[in-house]
């Protein structure tokens, strides 16, 4: 069950927040996580600027806020369209703001095996460009996305913070580069910031198209289009799924801890558990079964396993929960079934067109 205290989390910070309304900049404003992130600050009575170059983001995610939100909330929004490998873009976006939420960048591991280039000058040079505009534009705190990936080879389950393994992709390299520039950032310009190291994040307006899109998005859009399901491996890989809620929540709290051990730290973003591939197509199966009988019936197919994917993820929370006052209010069970609506209705209109 969802914890009752955990929804209150966010109520208290959309409190806060109402307290001491501020100006946020969120980079990738328009893709999966960075939307959710300007609906919520919008409806917490937020100014909210938005940057994204549209690579991977989409306005339809910005047209679905803009239905979320009051026309009165929606005023307070503004849209650049721009690169963060141009630094004048950033120290542009950057100007006049308190918080950013940095979340641009070029996801996937499979991605940056093809193109190692183009994930190093979004994820590296492009987070470089957003610390510096951001530390010379005298923003007050710059949290950013970092990633479970950075664990690499570790083999310790549940990961925490402080151990970490070699890198097994360019994706886990620009991730861990990331950090490092953040601590050096702190270190010898005193520039505050919080890495928050997302694991498996999933929900609502996440892309389920195309070779790099993720693992529940993609198998739902599959069950509902009757496609197969693929399997990388045996099926036993695990991954500690998390709600799109909790790290919005991560976020929001990063911004607003008033603790000054909690900065210049970094986090795990997670629920602290471990979901096989082969319980999580059981879980998506029968949640959409709940839609359309006949999807009770599929099976997943299996192929070789995909290099560069680490075998098992968990995440401890333990330093999220004492510092930043982190509770997740969803579980992967409660996050499908709050999601499955959304891809139901986003998948079904595909189906018909076809």
């Amino acid at each position: 069950m969802a914890s009752v205290s955990s929804a209150t989390v966010l109520t208290e910070i959309g409190q806060r927040l109402a307290a001491r309304p501020a100006r946020w900049l969120v980079t990738g404003s328009a893709g999966f996580i960075g939307s959710h992130l300007v609906e919520t600050l919008l409806k917490f009575g937020q100014t909210v600027v938005g940057l994204d170059n549209l690579s991977t983001g989409s306005r339809s995610n910005l047209d679905q806020i803009k239905l979320q939100v009051t026309p009165e909330q929606w005023a307070r929004h503004h849209f650049v369209e721009a690169d963060i490998c141009d630094l004048a873009a950033c120290r542009l976006a950057c100007k006049d703001i308190d918080f950013v939420l940095h979340q641009a960048a070029l996801g996937s591991v499979p991605r940056s095996l093809v193109n190692p280039l183009a994930t190093h000058a979004a994820n590296i040079d492009g987070f470089l460009n957003m610390l510096v505009a951001a530390r010379d534009e005298g923003v007050k705190r710059f949290i950013y996305a970092a990633s479970s990936s950075t664990y690499g080879d570790h083999p310790a389950l549940p990961k925490v913070e402080d151990a970490i393994g070699r890198p097994l992709s360019p994706y886990a390299v620009t991730k861990l580069v990331n950090e490092l520039y953040a601590e050096v950032f702190g270190r010898c310009y005193g520039f505050p910031s919080i890495g928050l190291r997302y694991f498996n994040v999933f929900g609502a307006r996440q892309d389920p198209d195309g070779a790099y899109a993720a693992v529940i998005p993609r198998w739902s859009r599959a069950l509902l289009l009757g496609e197969p399901v693929v399997i990388y491996g045996d099926g036993e890989t695990s991954r500690d799924f998390c709600f799109v809620d909790n790290a919005v929540q991560a976020n929001l709290l990063a911004a607003t801890v008033d603790e000054p051990q909690a900065l210049n730290q970094v986090y795990n973003v997670a629920v602290d558990d471990r979901t096989s591939l082969n319980r999580l197509f059981e879980l998506l199966r029968d949640a959409l079964t709940g839609f359309r009988a006949n999807i009770g019936e599929a099976k997943a197919t299996y192929a070789d396993f995909r290099p560069g994917d680490v075998r098992h993820s968990q995440a401890d929370i333990d330093k999220a929960r004492r510092l930043l006052g982190y509770r997740p209010s969803h579980r992967i069970e409660e996050g499908i079934r709050a999601a499955m609506p959304w891809y139901v209705s986003r998948f079904s209109a595909l189906d018909e067109v076809c």
